[in-house]
């Protein structure tokens, strides 16, 4: 746990005033999922990923998504080696640790789709041949919000849901931003960034947060979320059992990184706008008259927090 901490802490002094943003994203790891950053250009979404490959000590590729990458450009492909005579293969950037999925809605969906067995099964297929992803492996996918209308192509619902997280990183405050000038005038602390973490580290977390105890009362409350969704009067689609599990897991790490070994309703209700809002989809007439966090607002208003659930009582 002290490494762990260690690690936000360096993450902190690279990436300013983004606390929540930095435990989520060792949440998604510990849990076994993958993050979308929206955020207009310049917010750091590239240096947040790079620095968090970094601290982690994990092997770290980037894939810059345009129109014409192929779907081989992500996974792999075989060559054929004139000196031998034979296909030899070339495996892609998914084979990593940290896959930064840079602008990922300007590919096209066929090589969006490059990444659905990755992100899922943690493997790939290249001409038949399976090649495996060792743990931990994070894609760090991001898109720019101002750029919808212009040659980009919309995350298709299965990709979203593959997605743990949908996060907004948004502006900094005023004072952070000084301090960001005030910082970066005469160095950038990504050069001096140290691991605090090992992949071994990583991979042990990955286990102990399945020990953390998930109450029969906070079961209850996180079904009673996901079964409204489904039947909110403006959602078409509302969130599936891969949304449950990934909402359960990521409770647990949660609780794990504020040292409890039991998960309480507020673990639940401070994720679920995280784990919803990019998962929902609206029906056409709830889209004109609400947003997707609007919607996740009223779910969470809706359905009764539950008494606080003690380590005794987990």
């Amino acid at each position: 746990m002290e490494k762990l901490n260690q690690a936000k802490e360096k993450l902190n002094r690279v990436i300013f005033g983004k606390e929540e943003i930095v435990d989520l994203l060792f949440i998604a790891l510990i849990a076994g999922g993958h993050v979308l950053l929206e955020s207009v250009p310049g917010t750091g979404k590239t240096k947040l990923a790079k620095s968090f490959a970094k601290v982690i000590d994990g092997k770290f590729n980037r894939v810059q998504f345009t129109p014409d990458v192929l779907p081989s450009d992500v996974t792999g492909i075989r060559i054929f080696n004139p000196k031998t005579q034979e296909f030899e293969l070339n495996v892609g950037p998914v084979v990593t640790n940290i896959l930064l999925a840079d602008e990922i809605n300007r590919a096209t969906p066929k090589t969006q789709s490059s990444l659905l067995e990755v992100m899922e099964e943690y493997q790939t297929t290249i001409d038949g041949e399976t090649i495996k992803v060792d743990a931990p492996f994070l894609v760090i996918a991001t898109q720019n919000p101002v750029e919808n209308n212009y040659g980009t192509f919309p995350l298709p619902e299965a990709q979203l849901d593959r997605f743990l997280f949908k996060i907004d990183l948004g502006y900094p405050s005023m004072e952070e931003e000084k301090h960001i000038l005030h910082t970066y005038r005469t160095d950038d602390p990504f050069a001096s960034l140290r691991a605090s973490l090992t992949l071994e580290n990583i991979r042990g977390l990955q286990e102990e947060i399945k020990q953390i105890t998930v109450s029969d009362v906070v079961t209850d409350y996180l079904v009673a979320l996901v079964k409204y969704s489904r039947e909110h009067t403006d959602v078409e689609l509302g969130i599936s059992p891969r949304g449950t599990l990934a909402l359960m897991r990521a409770a647990q790490a949660r609780a794990y990184i504020e040292q409890r070994d039991y998960v309480r309703p507020d673990d639940i209700k401070a994720l679920v706008p995280y784990v919803f809002e990019h998962r929902l989809i609206l029906s056409m007439e709830g889209s004109i008259k609400k947003t997707p966090s609007q919607v996740v607002g009223e779910i969470l208003t809706e359905v009764e927090v539950p008494v606080e659930v003690g380590a005794d009582q987990a």
